[in-house]
């Protein structure tokens, strides 16, 4: 018997028992669907965070504090080891000849009032680079000028979830006066819609103001030993992305320097880029859909364990048939590959219906999820029916196995 012989047989073995082989295939069916499904989905995922990474800026370092002993720290409890001082020195072109431009940042959590109207969200003093650096803009009105940060004005920048809270109506807010944590500001500018940050923020759930006015104003307490004002974050444009790795060394030596750290001293600062992050993202990402994958596959083990039992009863039925093959000329190979064959036959029909199971719930997911953008990557079918292949085979050998060891003689004889 040939193969394509024995893939027609066991296409009509399976069609003569359409619900029972049905079933049987239902545990491989939700397997492939699930691991399909979620594969998209992480593969998704990744790509929309590393995407937002990508889309902050370009060519960017970020110099943020960190604590030396490596003990944990809450947000409100950060060490604040750079300093406003730092920032002016990083863009000193004699101490770092590659950086463009640089950014300090100084961010905290606040309370926001407009009239009756108030919540709660992260208030950003910054210098008026931070537009291009970040390739952030204001939609209407105009963001933080230097004149700004030089007087120390009380002006503020909305983004659109801060805008949506305090102004509902649909009012036009350039000119209003809002209060930060009791502090008056008038909101000059409104930033354009920048969506979520791909690690659960929402970088529009944000309000801008000079630096200098949120030191003195907002977070006046945000000072270190010797009195000098201290930032959260330093973001750093380099000329170019070939000379990332140089400017890095200069800004860390030039840190080193400013904040006296001994020859084996650890740094009290932290120096990254957005390769770094984006591998660091894909890394963590990469690991949890393998682990979505083989949660997923274990529907796959219990499909194939359903299979194996389903065929062992198929052997118990066809004892005669196989006794009239043997009688009638059929080697062992031929019974053992016939059903080896209808193990495979039923393993790869449901992995083609779960593939099509997964496609449709990946759109579903992509559908539901804003901004979440699935695919069933050629990698994630092959892998899916690759896998319901093997399992096809190896829980039909044992069934094969047997059927191929019966005797003829007491096979013709079974009732």
């Amino acid at each position: 018997m040939n193969i394509t012989e024995s893939i027609r047989v066991a296409v009509g073995a399976l069609a003569a028992n359409k619900l029972r082989s049905i079933l049987t295939m239902l545990g491989i069916i939700i397997g492939v669907g699930a691991v399909i499904t979620l594969v998209s989905v992480g593969q998704g995922v990744e790509k929309m965070v590393t995407d937002s990474i990508q889309g902050i800026g370009s060519n960017l370092i970020f110099v943020i504090p960190s604590d030396p002993q490596g003990s944990s720290q809450s947000m409100r409890r950060r060490p604040q080891s750079l300093t406003y001082a730092d920032a002016q020195a990083i863009a000193d072109p004699l101490n770092v000849p590659d950086v463009v431009a640089v950014v300090p940042e100084s961010m905290g959590f606040a309370q926001v009032v407009y009239r009756n109207k108030d919540t709660e969200t992260y208030v950003s003093g910054i210098t008026p680079e931070y537009e291009e650096i970040r390739s952030f803009h204001p939609e209407f009105g105009r963001f933080i000028s230097a004149e700004d940060v030089v007087g120390r004005s009380r002006v503020a920048v909305l983004g659109q979830t801060v805008l949506e809270e305090l102004f509902p109506d649909g009012a036009y807010p350039i000119g209003q006066v809002i209060k930060i944590n009791q502090v008056p500001f008038k909101v000059v500018g409104v930033m354009e819609e920048r969506g979520g940050s791909g690690f659960g923020g929402d970088e529009d759930n944000i309000v801008f103001v000079p630096l200098t006015t949120a030191q003195t104003r907002l977070f006046p307490w945000r000072r270190n030993r010797s009195g000098e004002y201290t930032v959260s974050a330093i973001y750093v444009q380099v000329v170019d992305e070939e000379r990332m790795e140089a400017a890095m060394d200069d800004i860390t030596e030039l840190l080193r320097a400013r904040h006296k750290i001994k020859f084996r001293d650890e740094d009290d600062f932290t120096v990254v880029n957005q390769a770094d992050i984006v591998s660091f993202a894909s890394d963590i990402f990469g690991v949890l859909t393998l682990y979505l994958g083989a949660i997923a596959a274990i529907s796959l083990l219990v499909g194939g364990i359903g299979i194996m039992n389903i065929m062992l009863v198929s052997v118990t039925e066809r004892t005669r048939e196989i006794g009239i093959r043997k009688a009638v000329g059929a080697k062992r190979r031929d019974i053992l590959l016939q059903f080896l064959i209808e193990s495979m036959v039923m393993s790869l029909i449901g992995g083609f219906i779960g593939i099509g199971l997964g496609f449709i719930g990946s759109q579903v997911v992509s559908s539901l999820a804003e901004n979440l953008e699935t695919a069933v990557t050629p990698g994630a079918v092959l892998l899916a029916t690759g896998f319901s292949m093997a399992v096809g085979l190896f829980f039909g050998i044992y069934p094969a196995t047997r059927a191929a060891q019966l005797n003829p003689i007491e096979a013709l004889r079974y009732e």
